[in-house]
């Protein structure tokens, strides 16, 4: 772990980044060093112990870690004390749970309850995209999502593309819809991608990319389609900085950015 310089006469909220030597983390630390209300207290790398940034004085850390260990990241952040806000995809319904129960427990304890914020996408397009997606799934018959991401990406779908479906579901659920057409019999195994929640979900991974997706509305005669383009990291750090400053006043677990935006 490495300590950032700090000033204690200063009211800025301190701020822990996990993972800040990769591509998304590094973006996070430059982000928090240029908030005049923020402060970067601690760069902590995936190989460090996260329960040791409580003595850094930091109240948020930002976990931008992979899949495999951000929900540990997650408990023992808690335990140390921490509000956390979470970038990293891959997340399950189980795990978001095992979150949840655990903040209840922890928060039964404490005068100030602990808050967590796992966000699928921090870029606003991509969060008004889902919210537009949402709005506009109950109105067609036909609805499917792309995902365009760069090949070090190493989880498919993206959780973006999960999150969308699932809203996309449950409108059309709401609506009384059954499921999308498609007369398909015969197929190459993933040559009509993913399914969730009965929406299909393709995944690309191409070089040149950064994060991108698209999403399919079809009626006879019409198609309505919604893109997102994130063409470089600094996109995601309005998002990220709008979580860190609003997870502190939200005790419990929030998932989505859309939760904070007043939409």
């Amino acid at each position: 772990m490495e300590p950032a310089a700090t000033d204690p006469a200063t009211d800025r909220l301190a701020v822990a980044v996990v993972g800040a030597h990769g591509r998304m983390g590094s973006t996070v630390c430059a982000a928090v060093e240029q908030a005049a209300d923020l402060e970067l207290v601690a760069r902590v790398g995936a190989e460090d112990d996260v329960a040791t940034v409580a003595a850094t004085g930091a109240r948020v850390a930002v976990d931008f870690t992979v899949p495999a260990v951000t929900e540990t990241n997650v408990h023992a952040l808690v335990d140390a004390g921490l509000h956390v806000v979470v970038g990293t995809t891959g997340w399950t319904a189980a795990a978001l749970t095992r979150v949840r129960e655990h903040l209840a427990e922890v928060n039964a304890a404490r005068p100030d309850p602990l808050g967590v914020l796992v966000a699928p996408n921090f870029a606003l397009s991509a969060v008004l995209a889902m919210r537009f997606a949402a709005q506009a799934a109950r109105f067609f018959d036909s609805a499917e999502v792309v995902e365009l991401h760069h090949p070090g990406k190493v989880d498919a779908p993206s959780g973006t593309a999960v999150a969308t479906a699932q809203h996309i579901a449950a409108a059309r659920q709401d609506a009384g819809r059954g499921p999308v057409p498609d007369a398909t019999h015969t197929q190459l195994d993933g040559a009509r991608g993913a399914v969730v929640d009965g929406v299909h979900v393709h995944a690309v991974r191409l070089q040149g990319l950064v994060a991108h997706e698209e999403i399919l509305f079809g009626n006879p005669g019409e198609q309505l389609t919604i893109r997102t383009d994130s063409f470089d990291r600094v996109s995601f750090m309005p998002g990220v900085l709008l979580a860190v400053r609003r997870v502190p006043d939200r005790p419990g677990l929030t998932v989505g950015l859309d939760q904070v935006l007043d939409l």
